[in-house]
């Protein structure tokens, strides 16, 4: 399956975006209301509607960049936080950024890439986060299969891809997921090991 920025363009134009929940995730919203630091550089790839980085926006987080694929959904966002950095809104392929970051967001991206780029997604947050940074975010709990996107995942599979590059401090069923997401998620919280 080609999952290139023709065919998320079309599923943002066509309003076919059922992962989008229209407002941020429970389990990211209370991960974020136990930051302190407002001076972190935050990346949330696939940001999509950017529900996540209008939230840290509005509560005082500074550094969030977001990028995506399709400019269809990034004029969606502009358009509702009108007042987020422009500079910060990157219409691009993750795959291709080079800046560095101290905490990445993991919400539906890595599950809507191929499985066939895990490995390769895994390697890129690793380059892109500083020493000891942080990615943080949900995964999907359910059995992987070629239908997809979402692709699903399971705990096991997940550890095999980040144990090698991040220390896995959490890696656990999602307490607090929306109704229709639960005992489907699972949230991570993995630093990034030194060299």
């Amino acid at each position: 399956m080609e999952l290139s920025e023709a065919y998320w363009e079309g599923r943002y134009r066509e309003g076919s975006t059922r992962w989008n929940i229209g407002s941020i995730s429970t389990p990211l919203q209370a991960y974020f209301d136990q930051l302190d630091d407002r001076s972190l550089k935050i990346l949330i790839p696939g940001a999509g509607y950017g529900h996540e980085a209008e939230y840290l926006h509005r509560n005082g987080f500074q550094h969030v960049t977001v990028v995506d694929l399709s400019e269809t959904a990034l004029q969606h966002f502009k358009k509702r936080v009108t007042d987020f950095p422009k500079q910060h809104i990157l219409h691009a392929d993750f795959f291709d950024l080079t800046a560095s970051y101290d905490l990445i967001i993991e919400q539906t991206f890595f599950c809507a890439l191929p499985p066939s780029m895990r490995g390769a997604y895994v390697e890129k947050v690793y380059e892109l986060l500083v020493p000891k940074g942080i990615l943080v975010g949900l995964l999907f709990n359910f059995p992987l299969t070629e239908e997809g996107p979402p692709f699903g995942g399971s705990i096991s599979e997940y550890q095999n891809h980040f144990r090698p590059y991040f220390n896995l401090h959490t890696l656990t069923p999602a307490y607090n997921s929306i109704p229709q997401r639960q005992g489907n998620e699972l949230f991570i919280r993995f630093s990034k090991k030194e060299p």
